[in-house]
């Protein structure tokens, strides 16, 4: 973490300052949890200010970033900005929100820069994962994996999409989960046509697809996977489809290494999605990279024209929705390498039928 705060402290000029309020950008630089407080770096030195719920802790753990119980904010920010002739502060302003902007700029006596620069650069350090925070993300898989076998065993005709869920959580947590990676998608029938449809009283029938898409919280770090089965039966048109979706994310596999473009992986899968016939059916993007948040840059999307990167990590998710009757989604998890990527989801992926 000391070589982040290095990255940040050598973009910045003297006179220059950057302040980090943003949960998962402050979690990335001070490794240290906590819903509030300020990470204030500047050419020399780097300041982490935690109020009195947070601070005797973050002192005891946090040891490259000065330790300061945050009182009075801007106060404390102004003696810094003096004591270090600060002039311009820079901020993370896709993370902020338009008041926090305008209250810091006013209260600020150093100049508060629009410039997104810095939250620019923090999304770049952020998508290349390093060997630790990839360790985390696979413990993260290797608990989601284990939940998908779970709950195999235990999804039947009577079974709401509610219960089901619930049962999903309540053992990923049993397995060291630090929580849900996100509120979990489980949806059946009809219902698995909603690509972020959310679990409802509904109950599993005979012949559903039912579609879940989960994941745990490691260290901080998340997990992400979608598998769709089926219960009881499958039709030749689920069949079809399901393994159109599968292709696709083959072929979305074959184009990833370092030096590919992201959009031109959507492409190859979106491509072959729209030539078996459900052009309109595949809605979303291919796939988003994944960390400190679930939802991370770069991603697979027809406008992503960021370059992969080994060490980036991101899902692979094509999927086909036929509006009121159906819709399939397989997800996982990559890591792009030297030579191609690790595919880290482990689950099965040929259709399971219950």
């Amino acid at each position: 973490m000391e070589n982040r705060v290095d990255k940040l402290k050598n973009a910045l000029d003297d006179n220059e300052a950057l302040l980090i309020k943003s949960d998962a950008n402050r979690f990335y630089i001070s490794g240290f949890h906590s819903s509030a407080g300020i990470v204030f770096i500047t050419k020399k030195n780097a300041y982490f200010l935690i109020d009195f719920r947070y601070f005797e802790k973050a002192k005891a753990e946090v040891k490259h970033l000065d330790v300061i119980m945050l009182e009075k904010t801007f106060f404390q920010l102004n003696q810094i900005c003096e004591k270090e002739n600060v002039k311009t502060v820079y901020t993370e302003c896709d993370k902020i929100s338009l008041n926090d902007f305008f209250t810091y700029k006013k209260n600020l006596k150093a100049e508060l820069s629009a410039d997104n620069k810095f939250g620019k650069l923090l999304a770049e350090l952020r998508s290349v994962k390093s060997k630790t925070e990839i360790e985390k993300i696979k413990s993260a898989q290797e608990i989601t994996d284990k939940t998908f076998s779970y709950i195999l065993d235990r999804i039947s005709v009577g079974r709401t999409e509610k219960e089901i869920a619930l049962d999903m959580e309540f053992y990923l947590r049993q397995l060291g989960s630090e929580g849900v990676s996100f509120d979990f998608i489980v949806v059946s029938g009809k219902n698995s046509s909603l690509p972020h449809g959310v679990p409802t009283d509904k109950k599993i029938e005979n012949g559903d697809f039912v579609t879940m898409d989960f994941g745990a919280v490691y260290g901080g770090y998340h997990s992400d996977m979608t598998r769709t089965v089926a219960v009881g039966q499958a039709t030749d048109e689920q069949r079809h489809i399901y393994e159109t979706v599968i292709k696709a994310q083959e072929i979305a596999f074959k184009q990833i290494r370092p030096g590919a473009v992201c959009k031109d992986v959507d492409k190859a899968a979106r491509d072959l999605i729209d030539g078996a016939g459900y052009k309109g059916c595949f809605g979303h993007g291919l796939g988003h990279s994944v960390g400190i948040e679930i939802h991370e840059d770069p991603a697979f999307n027809t406008r992503c024209e960021t370059i992969l990167e080994s060490g980036m990590v991101i899902t692979v998710e094509p999927g086909i929705y036929v509006e009121n009757k159906f819709g399939v989604r397989i997800e996982d998890m990559i890591i792009v390498d030297g030579v191609s990527f690790e595919n880290i989801t482990k689950s099965p992926k040929e259709l399971i039928i219950l």
